[in-house]
């Protein structure tokens, strides 16, 4: 009994199926990933590039000096704390700061624990 011969099956066609079944990327791939990357660079190279505000025509060759940059509310309600050598009540600090609640509490939770500030008592809190 004779065999019956089939077509013969190219070298292309086996290297494009195992790739298939195996998720072996192709240049292609490769290429598209590639042009991906580079686009997400230019991204992230002109999101930390700083972005100069117009001045109404005019050029300031001033730098801006650690104290002229705004401060945090952190840095607000510190400053308020330090104000009071024998404590500041939550009240106090939330007049001068003009915070609400939740986020002043937030802040004075992470004061307290990054050790900038301690409580005196319930609700008086002291710079360190």
């Amino acid at each position: 009994m004779s065999r019956r011969k089939g077509k013969s099956v190219s070298f292309d066609a086996m290297v494009k199926f195992f790739m298939h079944n195996y998720n072996i990327p192709t240049k292609n791939d490769i290429d598209r990933i590639m042009e991906r990357l580079d686009q997400l660079e230019r991204l992230v190279v002109d999101m930390n590039t700083p972005r100069v505000k117009a001045t109404g025509g005019q050029a300031s060759s001033k730098k801006r000096s650690r104290s002229s940059i705004a401060a945090t509310a952190a840095d607000k309600v510190f400053t308020v704390i330090q104000t009071f050598p024998d404590g500041a009540s939550f009240a106090d600090i939330q007049r001068r700061t003009g915070f609400e609640d939740k986020k002043l509490r937030n802040i004075i939770f992470r004061l307290h624990k990054n050790g900038r500030i301690h409580r005196k008592s319930r609700g008086m809190y002291v710079a360190e």
